[in-house]
Formats: structure tokens, sequence, C-alpha cells
């Protein structure tokens, strides 16, 4: 369940621009904040993160000189069972969070994911060391919601991952240091994805009074000898006039109507083909970030050395960018 979170984390992150987030006053900044949060056996509530950084500095950041401490990550009061789930960022663990302490390159994006856990029945007091351009909560389907104090969220509503459906909630422009609260209620679901409009309708009886208004039938005599010397002053004129507006009119209708119609097609056309190549894009990701996957694994076992390993991870790596970028034209 957790590599099946991390893959759908990483495919998110894999479509957020490069560089989303200007630098604005602050050296180090959060493009991106996913949050997976769900209930534990145990009653405690899990909230897997996937952080997004970047440094926007042409500079390596090395952190405020004070400490070994390059980025500073602080967790909410009550959090348990900290883990990482990268082993490649040099990190340790402090009273009230984390730290990394290798230098952050310049121009970069460093994506942080870590998972804990909040007690039962415990508050969920958040606040980021950085300021966050958006931070997204998603919630599987079925396993509760989310409520926000101190801040103003967005219910996205639903989406699906494989064969896992998720709702999410969104939260835009944290400043740095920003304190505010989430309830996570496991038996309090969601409003459904089609929620119901009522319509308003409004009648109003008019009276009227017996008023009558006559007047003299006027057509122009030129008008009414035109009409009688020519080849169909048989018909009655207001007649003809009725049956040629509604020739008139049916005739704009089709016109309109079967163009519009032919209009649709091509375009329902041009979606499907759009649609099959972004899938294929999709699959073509999800099949990297699998192979990446396994490849950390046969490293971690021992089972390639470091030359060999960095080379196939290089080669998927610029594989998955070209991906990404091909994926963009369907985002942006």
């Amino acid at each position: 369940m957790i590599k099946k979170i991390t893959l759908f984390l990483l495919s998110l992150l894999i479509l957020i621009p490069i560089n989303a987030m200007a630098a604005g006053d602050t050296k180090i900044s959060i493009d991106m904040h996913y949050l997976v949060v769900s209930p534990a056996e145990d009653g405690s509530t899990n909230m897997m993160n996937m952080v997004n950084y970047t440094n926007p500095s042409a500079e390596a950041y090395k952190g405020d000189g004070k400490s070994k401490a390059v980025l500073n990550v602080s967790l909410p009061d009550g959090a348990t069972d900290l883990n990482f789930l990268d082993n490649k960022i040099a990190i340790e663990q402090i009273d009230g969070g984390f730290i990394t302490t290798d230098p952050f390159p310049g121009n970069q994006t460093l994506v942080l994911p870590y998972s804990y856990r909040i007690p039962k029945a415990k508050e969920i007091n958040l606040k980021f060391d950085y300021p966050v351009q958006m931070m997204q909560v998603l919630v599987p389907e079925g396993m509760g919601s989310v409520e926000f104090k101190g801040v103003q969220s967005t219910y996205q509503g639903q989406f699906k991952f494989e064969d896992q459906k998720y709702v999410g909630y969104s939260v835009e422009g944290i400043k740095a240091a920003q304190a505010f609260s989430m309830v996570y209620n496991k038996d309090k679901q969601p409003p459904a994805e089609s929620t119901a409009q009522q319509s308003q309708t409004q009648s109003e009886k008019a009276k009227s009074g017996n008023v009558t208004h006559s007047a003299p039938p006027f057509h122009n005599p030129g008008h009414l000898r035109m009409w009688a010397q020519s080849p169909l002053h048989r018909f009655n004129p207001h007649i003809f006039l009725i049956i040629m507006l509604a020739i008139i009119i049916g005739g704009l209708y089709s016109y309109f109507f079967f163009r519009r119609k032919a209009r649709r097609e091509e375009e329902r056309l041009n979606s499907d083909k759009e649609e099959q190549a972004f899938k294929h894009l999709m699959a073509k990701q999800k099949a990297i970030l699998d192979k990446i996957l396994e490849l950390e694994e046969i490293h971690e076992n021992g089972e390639m050395n470091e030359t060999a390993y960095q080379a196939k991870l290089q080669a998927y790596k610029q594989h998955l960018v070209q991906v990404k970028l091909n994926l963009r034209q369907f985002v942006e």
C-alpha cells in the first residue's frame, strides 16, 4: 500500500512545472506539498508526505550558517513513527521534526518523502518552515474526510489512481511559520461527487383590466399595388410571410445544427486521439517509476554495483524527464 501511494505521489509531482514558484523573500520555498491521510489499525492517523522544495538561486543553499541543518522540517506535536522513504538524502531526526544536512544545489528541486503517525483523538496542528505555494490533502475514498481551521481550503472532489479513488482538498498560499490545524474524521465521508442542484422557479400572475386598443391596419399603398400585380396575389400576404419566415428560420437552424454536429464529431475524434496519447504517456511514466523502484531494491540488496546502478538510474531519469515534458502539453 505504501509503495503504491509513493508511486501515486511521484506521478503527481512529475506533472508540476519546473521552477513553478518565484523566489520571493525566502531562499527556499515549497512548490507543492502532497499529504495522504488515512486511518491506522490502532486508531491513529497515517500522514504520508511528498514535498517538493525549490532552490531558485544559482548558488547552492547550505542553511542559515548557525547549525549543520540545511532544510528544517517541523512535525505536529505528538507525531510518532517517523519514517523516511528515500535513504539517499542525509537526514537527522531532532526534537519536533528532522533536518537535512546535504547542500541544496542551485536551480534545483528536491523531493522529500516521509511519513509519520498522529495518535488517536490528537489534534493535527501544522506549521511549515518555508512558504508553501499549494498543499493538496488526499484521503482514500471511504476513509473519511478532513476539515481545516485557520486557513481557507477548497474541496476538489474525487479522482482515481489505478484501483483506488481519492478525495482531494487544496490549500494555497501558506506562509512560513503560519500555524493552522486539520481535523481528520475517518467516520465522516465527504459530500457526493454530484451535488443536487435546486432550481428556483417564480410564478407571477399578471392582472389586466378590460382595456382594449384598436387601430386601423396600415399598409403602404404602393406595397399593396405591387402585391396585387404579382403572381402571388392569390395568397394571403400575411400567411405567405409567415411561411417564408418559417422556411428561412428552418434553413438557418438546419445549417447551424449540422455545422455544430460536424464540429462536435471532429472535436470528439481529436479528443479520443489526445486521450489515447495521454493514457499511453501515463502508462509509460508508471512503467519507468516501477523500474526505478525495482532498480533501487536490486541495488539495496547488493545485486548491482554502484557504477551500474548510477548509469541505469540516470538513463531512467532522462527517460522520465522526456515523458514529463510530453505530458505537460496536456496539463498546461
